[in-house]
């Protein structure tokens, strides 16, 4: 893991966390006023973007990383996703000094989402202060379970 600045990242880095930043402005998020944006790239380059969707029954809403990557599996369940940025702001409407990391159900999507495809998810947590650049989502999960962990105990 690495923390670095915005402009050290490359175009392509800057370029999906500009997304993800962009991607707060169509979070619905009127119970916590927290908005959350994501911006994945999928292995051909495309991004999609995805924006935290709350709802009054609090399990019913979903995160901003699942709803892209959700969005991207639906149109290309052929192509991995090689990165995801994720951006927020706080209940004030400003981008959050710190970055902000994915929930435990989000980990659990994007490992699977890694695992299957066999192609390292690099993450870029965003925050006014820097970027943590993660080169994969084992780094988040170190000791995750997956598919491996049903073979191996079954």
């Amino acid at each position: 893991m690495r923390f670095a600045q915005l402009a050290e990242l490359s175009d392509e880095e800057r370029t999906l966390v500009e997304r993800a930043i962009r991607s707060t402005a169509r979070s619905y998020s009127p119970y916590s006023n927290f908005s959350v944006g994501a911006a994945i790239r999928l292995g051909d380059g495309q991004i999609f973007d995805g924006a935290n969707q709350e709802n009054a029954v609090f399990p019913v809403g979903l995160c901003a990383e699942r709803t892209a990557i959700f969005a991207a599996q639906v149109a290309h369940p052929e192509l991995p996703i090689t990165a995801i940025a994720i951006a927020a702001k706080n209940p004030h409407g400003e981008l959050t000094e710190e970055p902000v990391t994915p929930c435990g159900s989000c980990r659990q999507v994007m490992l699977e989402i890694e695992n299957r495809y066999k192609v390292p998810m690099r993450v870029l947590l965003y925050g006014k202060k820097g970027i943590y650049l993660i080169e994969t989502v084992k780094d988040l999960m170190p000791l995750s379970f997956a598919d491996e962990n049903m073979e191996r105990n079954g």
